[in-house]
This record gives C-alpha cells, sequence and structure tokens, in this order.
C-alpha cells in the first residue's frame, strides 16, 4: 500500500472515530494517547472478532467464510492448485493469502493458518502438523559445472564457490556441515531467503542448498551425490490451540495433507 494511500485510511478512520490518532509534523507522524491505546488495544479487539467469525462459521453446516493463510512468498504459486481444488469442494469460502518473509502472530489472530517452511516450529500455544518433509541438497548448475566442476568430496569444498543463508540460518546443520570446510572469502552470495540462494544456483553464481520441490523446476542442476539429503526442514501446517474445533482449519489439513504430502 502506498503512502498517500495509508494517509487517506488514517485520515477516515479518525473522522470515523472523532478521534486524532496521530501528531502531524515536518519529521513524519507521532501516535497521540489515543492511538497508543488504539495500538495496544487493537490485537486483542481483532482475535476477539476473529474467534466471533469462527464461531459463526462453525455454527453453519457448510464450511464458510474467509480462511486467512500466511506463507512466505514462494510457495502461494505451489499451494494454489490444492487451493483450487479445496474452493471447489467448499465453495462458500474465501481464501486470503498473506504472503510474507515475517511470522505473523496467530495468537493475535493476524492469519487462521500459516504454512511455513524450515525447522518445525516450537512457540506456545501453537498446533504444528507437518505436511511433507522438505529435503535439501546441495546442487551446482549447468553452467557453474562446466566453468568450475563440482567437488568430489569435502576436501575440495574449499575450491568452489558457494551461495548460503546468513544470520541464525547459518546454525541449520546441513550449513554448519559445509561452513566448517570453507573459508569465508568461498561464500560469494548470501541471503536469509532460501529462494534467493535457489535462484542465485540456477543463474551459476555458486553451489547452493535447493529444496527438491525447487530443484525439480530447475532442470539443469546437478547435486552433490556424495552428500545426503537434509530433511530436518518440512512443510509445516500451523494453527493457535484456540481454532482447533475450527471444522475450516480441519477441512483445510485434511485437503493438504491429502494433496501436498502425496
Amino acid at each position: 500500500m502506498n503512502h498517500s494511500t495509508v494517509l487517506r485510511h488514517i485520515n477516515r478512520l479518525e473522522e470515523a472515530l472523532s478521534v486524532k490518532l496521530f501528531i502531524r509534523h515536518q519529521r513524519g507522524y507521532q501516535l497521540t494517547d489515543a492511538g497508543e491505546l488504539m495500538m495496544r488495544e487493537f490485537p486483542r479487539l481483532m482475535k476477539t472478532f476473529g474467534e466471533f467469525e469462527d464461531l459463526l462459521s462453525s455454527a453453519e453446516k457448510n464450511i464458510s467464510g474467509n480462511l486467512r493463510i500466511t506463507t512466505i512468498p514462494d510457495y502461494p504459486h505451489i499451494l494454489n492448485p490444492a487451493l483450487k481444488n479445496f474452493r471447489k469442494e467448499y465453495p462458500k469460502l474465501r481464501i486470503e493469502i498473506v504472503s510474507t518473509d515475517e511470522v505473523l502472530s496467530l495468537a493475535r489472530g493476524e492469519a487462521h493458518v500459516s504454512i511455513r517452511v524450515g525447522p518445525e516450529p516450537s512457540e506456545a500455544d501453537l498446533i504444528v502438523k507437518r505436511l511433507t518433509p522438505m529435503e535439501i541438497r546441495f546442487y551446482g548448475s549447468q553452467e557453474y559445472i562446466d566453468e568450475f566442476g563440482l567437488p568430489t568430496k569435502p576436501s575440495e569444498f574449499d575450491q568452489h564457490y558457494w551461495a548460503l543463508p546468513s544470520g541464525d540460518k547459518r546454525r541449520i546443520p546441513f550449513v554448519k556441515q559445509i561452513l566448517q570446510h570453507i573459508k569465508e572469502d568461498n561464500i560469494v552470495y548470501q541471503s536469509n531467503n532460501f529462494p534467493d540462494l535457489a535462484g542465485a544456483v540456477a543463474e551459476g553464481m555458486a553451489i547452493g542448498p535447493v529444496s527438491s520441490h525447487k530443484a525439480a523446476e530447475l532442470k539443469h542442476l546437478t547435486a552433490l551425490d556424495f552428500m545426503s539429503e537434509h530433511k530436518e526442514e518440512g512443510l509445516w501446517f500451523v494453527y493457535h490451540k484456540d481454532l482447533k474445533n475450527s471444522a475450516r482449519i480441519q477441512a483445510l489439513y485434511k485437503f493438504l495433507s491429502d494433496t501436498i504430502s502425496n
């Protein structure tokens, strides 16, 4: 949403409430006391409205209403074929996708379901179910192989260029396995986003980790055969415990587990 649109929404909200939420000055907007109150209380109100909506939907025989799903930007196109068929089965449902690398708060009702990729989520009060393992191997593109070849054993790792995760993701076991054999100068591309790394590998910049589903799309990649697949990662179906009886969420989980898992 662009800046001017946000300002129009703020003005309309203030007019509707007859309350000033922001002090306007040249350096930007600053919250008034009323604005601070709204920021503090609104997440609780949204959660309450979300629970009320869930109760209304559960009261109907047919599964209906809005279903807000959050996932990382790389995954909506993978989910969409399954969601299309899901809506054919439950045509009264409306699907809303929130595509972001941020982890939205399910406790505050920012989404009904989170489809997460990576290690198993461990936050309190969440129900976590694995849809499918996310097998990850290290690949090089044909362009990279033509120019540099591929290592045949770990002692050759420091003779190659690497695309590896940054930040906390360096603690992932299969990443640490590579880091102990190479110098920092060998890492020519870094990102905290695995799809970015897959793109760099596909372009021939370096060897890097690519998930099995992504490698299937990129036909010109070759895996390091002597390294095993790493299955610590997974595709996870996550929702808050307060929604454990939601008919919509249970129907979605059953449908995705039957389609994506197989």
